[in-house]
């Protein structure tokens, strides 16, 4: 169920012509007309695209870095290497989930997807015996759960090409 904002106070300035809105207004705004959990993808894509991975990619040393794709483990230049395809999807996840763009299903939910095959095998892969299982099983089942819910979602990104 999409969070509508309407039943909150806003300034009467709004809905004169011409006037500027509200910070609080224009923020709403953005948040306005998707599930909250879509929201808070759009945020953290937000966060990857904007905050993390270029401080990732710039400031963090090389000897410090690693990525992970389909459960598998890169270092130092093959995570920067590998940094680069994360900023594109992250940036076109934000602005995806921004403007609820039709491409976006199913996308969103087969790199989800590959997220969560990719926590069961690093895990699998990293640590041994039970352990290993118990982590991968638990990493994989929220990850799992958000892609089935993304799968289900499709109504929500047929608003737009």
């Amino acid at each position: 169920m999409p969070i509508r904002f309407a039943g909150l106070a806003q300034s009467p300035r709004r809905a004169t012509p011409g006037r500027v809105r509200s910070r609080s207004s224009r923020l709403r705004s953005i948040f306005d007309g998707r599930p909250i959990w879509i929201n808070a993808l759009m945020v953290f894509c937000g966060y990857m695209a904007f905050i993390y991975l270029p401080w990732d990619l710039f400031v963090k040393p090389v000897a410090d870095d690693h990525e992970v794709w389909f459960g598998i483990l890169v270092s130092g230049w093959a995570a920067k290497a590998a940094e680069i395809p994360h900023w594109a999807v992250y940036a076109a996840g934000t602005f995806g989930f921004w403007r609820m763009r039709s491409w976006m299903w199913p996308w969103a939910a087969v790199y989800t997807a590959q997220i969560a095959v990719g926590m069961l095998v690093w895990n699998l892969r990293e640590f041994e015996g039970a352990w290993a299982w118990i982590g991968g099983v638990g990493s994989f089942i929220p990850f799992a759960a958000l892609t089935y819910a993304l799968w289900k979602a499709r109504s929500h990104f047929q608003r737009s090409v």
